[in-house]
């Protein structure tokens, strides 16, 4: 066996769909055509919105498409500790500051920036003394990665590359360097979540081993900010293969809240797994 190992890695926050099944279909075709390992992986650490039926759910219908991975499952939800200690190894670095900004007013920080980067977000620790009021107050707030600290430590960004053996949105291949454009102050951790998902899924893929990270290009700008979180908690980075979205007929790609197709719907209709698979390309 070879030491290739990548993840489908599905929220149980809605039923899968063609999409879905592409990806999930590619990461396993490119593991299974080097004897790599596939991990199936749950990203349930949103209690807000997952949900068991949604989970046993896409258990069904990955094992109807075809697909087995390495056992047992891997949940998010039973490794709370290891996202807590990475976070803790941030904060104590002064690479972490609490953000007490709701998400309306970042939102509105975000559309009065001068950039067209949607996801760019900068800010600062508040001052000791109002950081404090505000705490004896009650008040709620998120743990967020500080990029000004960020850069201070790694002395810039200009050295951190990360290998794409895919294709991003806009044909990206090879060594790309990190864009400092696609960077932000995001949150680490919440308090309805506890951890957030940048840092959840960068924990992740180390903890799990994985080489390769095959998924759809629409997370090609999520590598940027992944790849700086591995820099700072001295992480190994995996080489990353994006792959184009599936659409439809309008031209949308096809997602949970667009009500794409699912599985289950086609299963009803009597479709079969290797008449999907091929129409995807796949068999």
């Amino acid at each position: 066996m070879s030491g290739f190992t990548t993840r489908f890695a599905p929220s149980p926050t809605g039923l899968l769909h063609r999409g879905h099944a592409y990806s999930a279909l590619t990461a396993f075709t490119a593991a299974r055509a080097v004897g790599g390992r596939f991990i199936l992986r749950i990203e349930d650490i949103d209690t807000t919105r997952c949900r068991p039926a949604f989970e046993a759910a896409l258990l069904d219908d990955l094992t109807w498409l075809g697909l087995s991975w390495v056992q047992p499952v891997q949940r998010q939800s039973e490794h709370m500790a290891d996202y807590h200690s990475a976070l803790q190894t941030l904060c104590d670095r002064g690479l972490a500051y609490r953000c007490f900004r709701t998400r309306r007013e970042v939102a509105q920080d975000v559309a009065s920036a001068p950039h067209d980067r949607a996801i760019a977000f900068r800010s600062a620790p508040l001052p000791a003394k109002e950081e404090a009021d505000r705490l004896a107050r009650g008040e709620a707030f998120a743990w967020r990665l500080s990029l000004d600290a960020a850069k201070v430590t790694l002395g810039g960004f200009k050295d951190l590359v990360f290998e794409e053996e895919g294709s991003g949105p806009e044909g990206q291949r090879g060594r790309i360097p990190v864009d400092p454009d696609y960077l932000s102050d995001i949150i680490l951790a919440r308090k309805d979540v506890g951890v957030a998902y940048h840092l959840a899924v960068t924990v992740d893929d180390a903890r799990q081993g994985v080489t390769h990270v095959v998924r759809g290009e629409d997370l090609f700008e999520a590598t940027h900010i992944q790849r700086l979180l591995q820099a700072l908690l001295n992480l190994p980075t995996p080489i990353y293969r994006h792959h184009a979205l599936l659409r439809g007929a309008d031209g949308v790609r096809l997602a949970k809240r667009h009500n794409a197709e699912t599985l289950q719907s086609l299963r009803a209709a009597g479709v079969k797994p290797e008449t999907l698979r091929r129409d995807l390309g796949f068999d």
